[in-house]
């Protein structure tokens, strides 16, 4: 094993792959913004890189830290959660069975259902809470992706990735993993069987929500993974250089954060689990959490800033405790240094799984007291009017 590769993942992120500017000694990776590059006398490209529709240092360097982050074979960047999951889902072909958690991220479902309708290809929703619901809906033989996320967002139910990949494997599928909320700071994904692994770059990878991206790891360099390539190369869905430039800043801190907001979100749901204007606490640190032992298995280096609250009475009353929040602010994305709330059925619409009631919250590294302090103050308020009208004071 190489030195570079019997670093730590956290020296790993902290240092950026110890990619140092060669020209100046610098020691944050520099960025690129050219978008094509010139030839030799003999019209040879002079490194690899070409046109920045393909790939770009910048852009490079942030799959190269990735990679070695994840233990991956190889990482590419896109320029959306979005792009890099219709990427893979392009890969599809009419026909082809795909199975999905009944509720997981809206965006990546809503497409699936699109393409059943407009490609042909067939999808199967199992019920993430059902032992043995996986395995009933997996068709031996036909089943080409089993697509899961673990934790599952917005409940946070837990799948066991390694009995999916046994399952998905056993019929001849890829095992394809949503790690947005587990990341590789926490969760070995690749060791526990996953083959193509999503993260969305806006969340808790660049963690300062001001970049948009996507990121595609793989277990292996294999025929789907060429198509992947193709796909974003020719598509145009490539993240470019300044936004890459950020996503390596963002990375360099991931470990810092991500134990600050598991600290943070286990303190709020220790303090809300028994509240009384709390239905429950949907967080899988809690050691009476359903699944907790699986994440706890999985999830090695704390359980996240992501939880949920089931408050006590009906939608307009979750609704109203998320407009009077004054630390929380009222918008949808996660895993950024500061804590949003939103009311997750407003979010994803009327056919939405996910209960009425259900807030759910990213938090971040702010004071746990004042985290707590700002949930106990807006359960506590009645607004008079409703509440879709109201605005929070985000301060």
């Amino acid at each position: 094993m190489s030195e570079q590769h019997s670093r730590s993942a956290a020296t790993i992120a902290a240092q950026a792959l110890h990619i140092i500017n060669e020209e100046t000694g610098g020691v944050v990776p520099g960025i690129e913004l050219a978008t094509t590059f010139a030839r030799d006398d003999s019209y040879e490209f002079r490194s690899e890189f070409g046109y920045s529709r393909d790939s770009n240092p910048t852009t490079r360097n942030a799959e190269k830290i990735i990679k070695a982050l994840s233990g991956a074979e190889d990482a590419l960047v896109f320029n959306s959660g979005m792009s890099a999951i219709s990427t893979v889902y392009e890969t599809l072909r009419p026909g082809q069975h795909v199975v999905a958690p009944i509720i997981m991220y809206h965006g990546a479902q809503h497409w699936l259902q699109h393409l059943e309708k407009t490609r042909g290809i067939e999808l199967t929703l199992f019920d993430q809470t059902k032992q043995g619901a996986l395995k009933e809906a997996i068709k031996p033989g036909k089943t080409e992706l089993v697509w899961i996320e673990s934790p599952v967002n917005p409940t946070w139910d837990v799948i066991d990735i390694a009995e999916a990949a046994d399952l998905a494997h056993e019929a001849g599928a890829t095992l394809g993993l949503d790690t947005t909320v587990a990341p590789p700071c926490t969760t070995d994904a690749f060791a526990l069987g996953a083959d193509i692994v999503f993260q969305s770059a806006t969340k808790y990878l660049g963690g300062h929500s001001d970049l948009t991206g996507g990121v595609l790891t793989t277990a292996k360099n294999d025929d789907r993974w060429q198509e992947i390539q193709y796909v974003r190369k020719h598509l145009g869905g490539i993240l470019q250089p300044f936004e890459a430039w950020l996503l390596i800043r963002g990375i360099r801190t991931l470990f810092v954060r991500f134990e600050r907001a598991s600290q943070n979100a286990m303190a709020l749901a220790r303090h809300f689990e028994n509240h009384p204007k709390v239905e429950r606490a949907l967080y899988p640190g809690l050691e009476n959490y359903p699944g907790h032992e699986i994440a706890a298995r999985q999830m090695t280096n704390g359980f996240g800033g992501m939880m949920s609250l089931l408050i006590k009475g009906d939608e307009a009353e979750a609704r109203a405790t998320a407009a009077a929040c004054r630390v929380f602010m009222p918008a949808t994305s996660l895993g950024g240094v500061e804590s949003l709330i939103e009311h997750r059925k407003t979010v994803e619409g009327p056919d939405s799984a996910v209960p009425d009631n259900l807030l759910r919250l990213s938090v971040g590294i702010e004071g746990e007291q004042d985290l707590i302090a700002d949930i106990e103050q807006a359960l506590g308020q009645k607004p008079s009017v409703d509440p879709r009208a109201l605005r929070a004071d985000v301060r």
